[in-house]
């Protein structure tokens, strides 16, 4: 086979299209002066972090598709997990990479904050995408701000493209990543009962009302132990122990009913040494572990600007720090974090039904939720 010509060859810095990319660093169009050292630097992070996010956006796209079917193989929960720890070291990355900016001083800065104009880092798109991909909703968002009407906004300005705004609106209305997480966990096998076979009903009722008994008998040997122990008297104690019990009757049920994906979530979280849920409770663990990874990169971000500026308005506007303060309370994956508040340990809890069912060895179907 003959050799290719040097002029087809591809090279590393064609491959990685090198000129153009180390080209775009100059400021916009007409940018005059070119930037300092610093401003470069304060460009190069910032360009950086949105290259990272757009390999976010795709990965958490994967991860959701694979999840957004009726039935999900067993085999398919490890390529989806695989898709959100990639994610959550890229944000760990990303807040140590906010040490670098930490360089830079607060008159470094100053020097040329006025050329970023009313530019901010609000408007990335792309992170208000993966947020929304996510699946944090509008009414969780500091002051209730709706981000596509805002990106709408950008558009009719001419500061998004039409296509970035045509991104949006389309993650805006598919299911996010929190949605096909509730559906999955509703379709989880509880005590061998799934989701439309006879009896399920009453099979989620029967073990809510099991967990809450569980709980109630162990928080009678808490207050008994914290008592011999001179923690407090019963009159002290008990309100705190019942209000958890109570907590956990309302996040379980809702009109007398069982809340079918929690009562599946607890089920994983409280029976995870069972074979069959190894993966699942390992999904489970992985957007915890996402959620957790992202709000480090928030806190480091918040920090890394309140050495920077202090408390300054942002230069979008924005209350700056308080604003990013506020945005590391954002949760959005809440009922992963909340059922831990309701585990109980393993022998206290009542066996499990149908034990073989989330066997090694059982012949039954799998977790094909």
């Amino acid at each position: 086979m003959a050799e290719s010509s040097p002029s087809a060859r591809i090279t590393y810095g064609g491959y990685l299209r090198l000129e153009e990319l180390l080209a775009l660093q100059d400021g916009p169009d007409g940018y005059v002066p070119l930037p300092s050292n610093d401003e470069l630097h304060f460009i190069i992070v910032h360009q950086t972090f949105e290259l990272w996010f757009k390999l976010i956006l795709r990965e958490l796209k994967e991860a959701r598709e694979l999840m957004n079917h009726e039935h999900i193989a067993e085999s398919t929960i490890p390529r989806v997990v695989h898709h959100l720890e990639r994610v959550s070291e890229i944000f760990r990355l990303l807040a140590d990479q906010w040490k670098v900016m930490e360089t830079l001083s607060p008159q470094d800065f100053l020097a040329f904050r006025d050329r970023l104009g009313t530019s901010s880092g609000f408007e990335s798109w792309q992170m208000r995408e993966l947020e929304v991909l996510m699946g944090l909703e509008t009414q969780g968002r500091v002051g209730g701000m709706d981000p596509l009407q805002h990106m709408k906004r950008l558009a009719q300005e001419g500061k998004v493209s039409a296509q970035a705004l045509l991104d949006f609106e389309t993650t805006t209305n598919e299911p996010s990543l929190n949605d096909v997480l509730k559906t999955w966990l509703s379709r989880t096998p509880i005590h061998g009962s799934s989701p439309g076979s006879e009896g399920d009903v009453d099979a989620v009722r029967s073990y809510v009302d099991q967990h809450l008994e569980a709980m109630r008998q162990h928080g009678e040997h808490v207050i008994a132990h914290m008592i011999a122990i001179g923690h407090g008297d019963e009159a002290t104690v008990r309100p705190r122990i019942e209000a958890g019990v109570s907590g956990a009757e309302q996040f379980l049920m809702e009109d007398g009913e069982a809340i079918r994906h929690r009562a599946g979530l607890l089920f994983i979280e409280s029976y995870r040494d069972l074979p069959l849920l190894s993966w699942p409770r390992r999904l489970i663990d992985s957007f915890v572990e996402l959620e957790q990874s992202m709000l480090l990169f928030r806190t480091h971000h918040a920090r890394m600007v309140e050495r920077m500026i202090g408390r300054r308005m942002g230069t979008g506007g924005s209350s700056g720090v308080d604003y990013l303060d506020a945005t590391t309370k954002y949760r959005i994956f809440v009922d992963l974090w909340a059922v831990r508040t309701l585990l109980v340990k393993r022998d206290a809890l009542p066996e499990v039904s149908e034990a073989d069912f989330y066997g090694f060895m059982s012949n039954a179907l799998p977790h094909d939720s």
